[in-house]
């Protein structure tokens, strides 16, 4: 009986999936082109008569309260706006009660898309506000694209010339620490039939994970990588990294090395500035050191401010930045957005958590 199977998010489906419970209902597969359609180009699945008969009546009868599928559309609990004007931040409550936040992010003729992966972390980094959270669960793959749909949705709504057109997993949580979840979301997001925001334009951030980076470049993804780096020492980054303590920072950049060998990809260095603790001179040149021969562009972060760590922001991050350059390394600030809301690198985190049946 249909009640007593688990109940399955269609954006959990990927086509060969949709085809294969078309099948088991005896529909046509020649329909799932329509259903995935409606599911990942429009966004929003509404059984209506632009169905065929067959398929409208599978939805009608297999999706909905109570039946054996459902479609991932998460509430949204707050919404909040920057006084950059450009910059909105989404508190988004799952089907369990639980939230995570989602930002999106306008620029120069073009928009991003900052996502979750995970209801909390379990990395702990010091400075970050979802790492002092802890961690909570994994995402799936169809709360992953529900993220993203969502804020296609909202600029359809305020801005129907504009598109969705980079999208980078910095939200809550590891990317690499769901690994499976994360890369069938963004198989289903690069699909030129459905979202397609291309690969080049989706960045995975990690803490260093390592073997979810070694997977990355085993497998071909041809996603980006940014890798948040923080130390030069072991005892440096380990002040800032718990999980530095599982990967260190030798086993990390052996990793980044074979990922940049077997992939011929940039990888996109994340460098928080913390004042006396990762700004010195030596520091930069230890690092520039530790990168000698990679394909890297280093980002550097100011700290923004969380309630659960006490370091203070580097006012050397131009000194810091020359030494890079010198030493002919890419390196930029990465632009600020959204403080003001707490929408800003390391401060999300789902303050309010709500239960999904009072």
């Amino acid at each position: 009986m249909i009640e007593s199977l688990p109940r399955i998010s269609l954006y959990d489906l990927g086509f060969a999936a949709i085809e294969s419970e078309l099948r088991a209902a005896e529909v046509s597969t020649h329909h799932a082109k329509a259903l995935w359609r409606a599911l990942h180009y429009h966004g929003e699945l509404e059984p209506t008569s632009q169905f065929s008969p067959p398929l409208q009546r599978w939805l009608e009868s297999a999706v909905g309260e109570g039946k054996r599928f459902f479609l991932d559309v998460p509430e949204v609990v707050t919404e909040s706006h920057s006084s950059d004007l450009l910059t909105r931040k989404y508190l988004l409550r799952l089907g369990d009660g639980h939230c995570v936040e989602t930002v999106l992010m306008g620029y120069d003729g073009r928009y991003t898309a900052c996502v979750s992966s995970q209801v909390g972390c379990a990395m702990g980094c010091v400075f970050c506000a979802t790492g002092q959270m802890g961690f909570v669960r994994h995402l799936r793959a169809g709360e992953i694209i529900a993220q993203v749909q969502h804020v296609r949705r909202v600029l359809r709504n305020s801005q129907p010339q504009r598109r969705l057109r980079n999208l980078v997993l910095m939200g809550m949580g590891e990317p690499l620490h769901n690994y499976a979840a994360v890369m069938q979301a963004l198989d289903a997001i690069a699909n030129v039939r459905g979202i397609n925001i291309g690969p080049s334009k989706i960045s995975i951030s990690t803490v260093g994970v390592v073997p979810g980076i070694l997977r990355m470049a085993s497998e071909g993804s041809p996603y980006r990588l940014a890798v948040s780096l923080h130390g030069s020492t072991e005892a440096e980054r380990a002040a800032l990294v718990p999980a530095s303590k599982q990967w260190g920072l030798g086993e990390l950049i052996a990793a980044c090395r074979t990922y940049g060998m077997l992939t011929g990809r940039r990888i996109f260095i994340e460098w928080t500035l913390v004042a006396g603790c990762n700004d010195s001179l030596e520091t930069a040149a230890r690092l520039a050191d530790l990168l000698s021969g990679m394909d890297v562009h280093i980002n550097l972060i100011p700290l923004n401010p969380t309630s659960g760590f006490g370091g203070v922001p580097s006012t050397a991050g131009h000194a810091f930045q020359r030494v890079l350059r010198a030493a002919g390394f890419p390196c930029t600030f990465r632009q600020r957005r959204g403080i003001d809301v707490t929408a800003g690198c390391g401060q999300l985190q789902a303050a309010k958590r709500l239960a999904a049946v009072e």
